[in-house]
């Protein structure tokens, strides 16, 4: 187990870099790309940039501790089929680079099963990795429920069960944070606003079958805003619906497909609001803080896991 994996991800928002070694995680390195105040998010091309600007900076803790025995790396947003973004190109083109270096060989893994291997081994459960499970990916570019089966070599296999059909949960919580003149990316400084309100919110699921969607959600807190309402109570009210929407999709999920461990990642669910709710009512396993948002540490788990786990 002491094999060194490096794992790369160069996802629209993060540019990471992790170590796993001797069974845990030694470097968990990352740096946001840049964003102007006001503005929701890059385009692509910029997000190339930022990332050439960035790997080598971020790689630097890392390859301080000697050659990787294997590289793990995120190409793709997703496993299904034409899934593709050009940011990961970036890390796709270091990995290369540095495992014709060192003789190591690289493997190649989607963004989002790298966030379900990260979530697993904060949550102290790599052991799902080898058990069927429903898992979450909730984050700026998607928000999917996933039916996980293990694969031949320890990989998880996800399957999409369910997802929104218009705007991402972590879409919502940026374009209404921005509105609310918070620095993009949202997510905790509008934790911080909503923890300040105690008041009741409207706040409601709206599936259509097992999917969502979360179209309304930024409806609503515009109306709010733009009526006279607290910062906190939009914010709260922006949470609350998020957090109403994964349950109830959970719950139509664990009884389409029965009953099976719950794991929640993506950057939206590092969230103390839906973590406290969600994990009392299904058991389910959260990643920490650290390892919800994108990192690349689950691409060196899983370099690990499929080359030296079993």
């Amino acid at each position: 187990m002491n094999e060194r994996c490096l794992g790369i991800d160069t996802s629209n928002y993060t540019t990471s870099a992790g170590v796993f070694q001797g069974g845990r995680v030694v470097r968990n390195e990352k740096m946001l790309l840049p964003v102007k105040p006001g503005e929701r998010g890059l385009r692509q091309s910029d997000a190339v940039f930022h990332h050439v600007r960035q790997l080598p900076q971020v790689l630097e803790p890392a390859l301080s501790l000697g050659p990787a025995q294997a590289i793990g790396v995120s190409v793709t947003p997703t496993t299904e089929e034409g899934s593709y973004m050009p940011c990961f190109l970036v890390g796709k083109g270091f990995a290369r680079s540095l495992g014709q270096a060192w003789g190591a060989p690289v493997e190649e893994f989607s963004h989002q099963q790298g966030h379900l291997a990260a979530a697993l081994y904060s949550a102290g459960r790599l052991d799902l990795l080898e058990l069927p499970f429903l898992a979450f990916h909730v984050s700026g570019g998607t928000t999917e429920a996933l039916l996980v089966e293990p694969g031949p070599d320890g990989i998880p296999l996800p399957r999409r069960a369910a997802g929104s059909l218009d705007l991402k949960a972590g879409q919502a919580v940026d374009r209404v944070g921005v509105m609310l003149g918070l620095s993009f990316p949202c997510g905790p400084a509008l934790e911080r606003e909503a923890l300040q309100w105690e008041g009741p919110v409207s706040a409601k699921a709206v599936l259509k079958g097992l999917d969502c969607s979360l179209s309304g959600v930024e409806n609503q807190c515009r109306k709010l805003w733009e009526a006279g309402h607290t910062k906190a109570e939009v914010a709260r009210t922006c949470l609350e619906w998020i957090l109403k929407t994964l349950d109830a999709m959970c719950e139509k999920l664990l009884l389409e497909y029965g009953p099976r461990p719950v794991v929640f990642s993506g950057g939206v669910c590092s969230n103390s609001i839906l973590r406290e709710k969600l994990g009392e009512k299904y058991g389910a396993a959260f990643a920490a803080p650290e390892f919800s948002s994108d990192n690349g540490a689950g691409a060196a788990i899983l370099a690990w896991k499929k080359r030296f786990g079993s």
